[in-house]
Protein backbone atom coordinates (compact mmCIF):
# COMPACT_ATOMS: atom_id res chain seq x y z
CA UNK A 1 0.00 0.00 0.00
CA UNK A 2 1.25 3.25 -0.65
CA UNK A 3 3.53 4.86 1.81
CA UNK A 4 3.23 9.16 1.69
CA UNK A 5 -0.18 10.81 1.06
CA UNK A 6 -0.23 11.57 -3.14
CA UNK A 7 -1.41 14.67 -4.60
CA UNK A 8 -2.81 14.46 -8.53
CA UNK A 9 -2.01 18.00 -9.59
CA UNK A 10 -5.05 18.01 -12.37
CA UNK A 11 -8.48 19.08 -12.26
CA UNK A 12 -9.46 16.08 -15.08
CA UNK A 13 -12.10 14.34 -13.94
CA UNK A 14 -10.61 11.63 -16.35
CA UNK A 15 -7.24 11.38 -14.78
CA UNK A 16 -8.96 11.35 -11.35
CA UNK A 17 -10.77 7.97 -12.28
CA UNK A 18 -7.94 6.61 -13.54
CA UNK A 19 -6.06 6.94 -10.32
CA UNK A 20 -8.58 6.07 -8.11
CA UNK A 21 -8.29 2.99 -10.06
CA UNK A 22 -5.21 1.79 -8.22
CA UNK A 23 -7.85 1.68 -4.59
CA UNK A 24 -5.98 4.17 -2.94
CA UNK A 25 -6.61 7.73 -1.00
CA UNK A 26 -5.39 10.80 -3.24
CA UNK A 27 -6.26 14.69 -2.80
CA UNK A 28 -6.18 17.14 -6.19
CA UNK A 29 -5.28 20.29 -6.88
CA UNK A 30 -5.28 22.81 -9.87
CA UNK A 31 -1.82 23.55 -10.93
CA UNK A 32 -2.73 26.67 -12.49
CA UNK A 33 0.50 26.04 -15.17
CA UNK A 34 0.93 27.81 -18.30
CA UNK A 35 0.54 24.97 -21.01
CA UNK A 36 2.10 27.16 -23.76
CA UNK A 37 4.87 25.57 -25.59
CA UNK A 38 8.24 27.44 -25.41
CA UNK A 39 9.38 28.87 -28.86
CA UNK A 40 11.14 25.98 -30.93
CA UNK A 41 9.94 23.00 -28.31
CA UNK A 42 9.44 19.82 -29.79
CA UNK A 43 5.98 18.71 -28.72
CA UNK A 44 6.92 15.69 -26.69
CA UNK A 45 9.58 17.71 -24.53
CA UNK A 46 6.70 20.35 -24.21
CA UNK A 47 4.19 17.36 -22.18
CA UNK A 48 7.11 15.88 -20.34
CA UNK A 49 8.39 20.23 -19.43
CA UNK A 50 4.24 20.41 -18.65
CA UNK A 51 4.23 17.54 -16.76
CA UNK A 52 6.84 18.47 -14.33
CA UNK A 53 5.71 21.94 -14.02
CA UNK A 54 2.43 20.83 -12.92
CA UNK A 55 3.95 18.66 -10.12
CA UNK A 56 6.01 21.47 -8.90
CA UNK A 57 3.46 23.80 -8.74
CA UNK A 58 1.19 22.02 -6.21
CA UNK A 59 3.91 20.60 -4.16
CA UNK A 60 3.72 24.17 -2.03
CA UNK A 61 0.57 23.16 -0.99
CA UNK A 62 1.39 18.96 0.06
CA UNK A 63 4.96 19.48 1.46
CA UNK A 64 5.29 16.01 2.99
CA UNK A 65 3.13 14.14 -0.72
CA UNK A 66 4.29 12.39 -3.87
CA UNK A 67 2.68 15.06 -6.22
CA UNK A 68 1.52 13.40 -9.77
CA UNK A 69 1.54 15.74 -12.81
CA UNK A 70 0.80 14.89 -16.53
CA UNK A 71 -0.05 16.33 -19.67
CA UNK A 72 -0.76 15.38 -23.03
CA UNK A 73 -0.01 16.40 -26.68
CA UNK A 74 -1.48 15.12 -30.14
CA UNK A 75 1.50 15.43 -33.12
CA UNK A 76 0.49 14.73 -36.66
CA UNK A 77 2.96 15.70 -39.12
CA UNK A 78 5.04 17.88 -36.40
CA UNK A 79 1.69 20.10 -35.63
CA UNK A 80 0.09 19.63 -32.09
CA UNK A 81 -3.56 19.40 -31.49
CA UNK A 82 -4.39 20.02 -28.09
CA UNK A 83 -7.99 20.67 -26.63
CA UNK A 84 -10.03 21.77 -29.37
CA UNK A 85 -12.08 24.32 -26.93
CA UNK A 86 -15.26 24.60 -29.48
CA UNK A 87 -17.50 22.89 -31.93
CA UNK A 88 -15.71 24.30 -34.55
CA UNK A 89 -11.78 23.53 -33.70
CA UNK A 90 -12.68 19.85 -32.71
CA UNK A 91 -14.43 19.53 -36.51
CA UNK A 92 -11.09 21.05 -37.96
CA UNK A 93 -8.74 18.61 -35.91
CA UNK A 94 -10.94 15.59 -36.78
CA UNK A 95 -10.97 16.45 -39.82
CA UNK A 96 -6.90 16.35 -40.42
CA UNK A 97 -6.99 13.38 -38.42
CA UNK A 98 -9.67 11.20 -40.22
CA UNK A 99 -7.86 8.18 -41.46
CA UNK A 100 -4.47 8.95 -40.07
CA UNK A 101 -1.99 8.09 -37.68
CA UNK A 102 -1.67 10.43 -34.68
CA UNK A 103 1.18 9.81 -31.78
CA UNK A 104 -1.08 11.03 -28.70
CA UNK A 105 2.18 11.41 -26.28
CA UNK A 106 1.72 11.28 -22.57
CA UNK A 107 4.44 13.11 -20.29
CA UNK A 108 4.00 11.91 -16.55
CA UNK A 109 6.14 13.07 -13.33
CA UNK A 110 6.09 11.50 -10.30
CA UNK A 111 7.46 14.72 -7.74
CA UNK A 112 8.68 13.99 -4.07
CA UNK A 113 7.57 17.50 -2.31
CA UNK A 114 9.88 16.99 0.22
CA UNK A 115 13.06 16.61 -1.66
CA UNK A 116 12.42 18.74 -4.90
CA UNK A 117 13.31 14.87 -7.17
CA UNK A 118 11.43 15.09 -10.18
CA UNK A 119 10.58 11.41 -11.95
CA UNK A 120 9.78 12.11 -15.33
CA UNK A 121 8.79 9.67 -18.14
CA UNK A 122 7.10 10.08 -21.62
CA UNK A 123 4.67 7.62 -22.83
CA UNK A 124 3.52 7.68 -26.62
CA UNK A 125 0.36 5.68 -28.06
CA UNK A 126 0.01 5.82 -32.08
CA UNK A 127 -3.95 6.01 -32.87
CA UNK A 128 -5.17 5.20 -35.95
CA UNK A 129 -8.11 7.05 -36.79
CA UNK A 130 -11.22 5.93 -39.16
CA UNK A 131 -11.66 7.75 -42.47
CA UNK A 132 -14.59 9.43 -41.01
CA UNK A 133 -16.99 11.09 -43.09
CA UNK A 134 -18.18 14.49 -42.36
CA UNK A 135 -21.65 13.59 -40.82
CA UNK A 136 -19.79 11.04 -38.91
CA UNK A 137 -17.71 13.30 -37.32
CA UNK A 138 -21.13 16.41 -36.12
CA UNK A 139 -22.50 13.04 -35.18
CA UNK A 140 -19.90 12.19 -32.55
CA UNK A 141 -19.20 16.03 -31.69
CA UNK A 142 -22.58 16.38 -31.54
CA UNK A 143 -23.32 13.23 -28.85
CA UNK A 144 -19.64 13.11 -26.88
CA UNK A 145 -18.83 17.03 -27.18
CA UNK A 146 -15.16 16.15 -26.37
CA UNK A 147 -14.02 19.98 -26.33
CA UNK A 148 -11.79 19.41 -23.26
CA UNK A 149 -10.33 16.07 -24.62
CA UNK A 150 -6.46 16.08 -26.79
CA UNK A 151 -7.31 16.29 -30.55
CA UNK A 152 -10.49 16.04 -29.79
CA UNK A 153 -10.99 11.82 -28.95
CA UNK A 154 -12.61 10.83 -25.87
CA UNK A 155 -11.32 7.00 -26.01
CA UNK A 156 -13.06 6.51 -22.88
CA UNK A 157 -16.67 7.19 -24.15
CA UNK A 158 -17.94 7.07 -27.75
CA UNK A 159 -14.23 8.12 -29.24
CA UNK A 160 -14.06 4.68 -29.51
CA UNK A 161 -15.91 4.34 -32.20
CA UNK A 162 -13.67 6.92 -34.28
CA UNK A 163 -10.72 4.89 -33.73
CA UNK A 164 -9.49 2.04 -36.35
CA UNK A 165 -6.49 1.02 -33.55
CA UNK A 166 -4.26 1.90 -31.29
CA UNK A 167 -0.47 1.08 -30.59
CA UNK A 168 1.38 1.56 -27.22
CA UNK A 169 2.56 0.36 -23.64
CA UNK A 170 -0.60 1.96 -21.35
CA UNK A 171 -4.18 1.47 -22.67
CA UNK A 172 -4.51 4.32 -19.88
CA UNK A 173 -2.27 7.04 -21.13
CA UNK A 174 -4.55 7.72 -24.02
CA UNK A 175 -7.08 9.09 -21.76
CA UNK A 176 -3.99 10.64 -19.93
CA UNK A 177 -2.60 8.94 -16.92
CA UNK A 178 -0.15 6.22 -17.84
CA UNK A 179 -0.98 3.66 -14.85
CA UNK A 180 1.36 1.20 -15.77
CA UNK A 181 4.35 3.66 -15.86
CA UNK A 182 3.33 5.61 -12.55
CA UNK A 183 3.05 2.27 -10.53
CA UNK A 184 6.92 1.98 -12.01
CA UNK A 185 7.61 5.05 -10.04
CA UNK A 186 5.85 5.00 -7.39
CA UNK A 187 7.65 1.73 -6.50
CA UNK A 188 10.90 3.92 -7.37
CA UNK A 189 10.18 5.96 -5.14
CA UNK A 190 9.99 3.44 -2.52
CA UNK A 191 6.15 3.36 -2.30
CA UNK A 192 4.72 0.59 -3.99
CA UNK A 193 1.34 0.22 -5.50
CA UNK A 194 0.97 -3.68 -4.07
Amino acid sequence: MICRSLVLASTSPFRRELLGRLGFPFATANPRTDESPLPDEVPEDTALRLSEAKARAAAPLFPDALVIGSDQVAVLDGQVYGKPGTHGNAVKQLRAMRGRTVNFFTGLCLLDARTGQARVRGVPTLVTFRALSDEEIESYLRREQPYQCTGAAKSEGLGIAIIARQCGDDPNALIGLPLIALCDLLKEAGCPVL
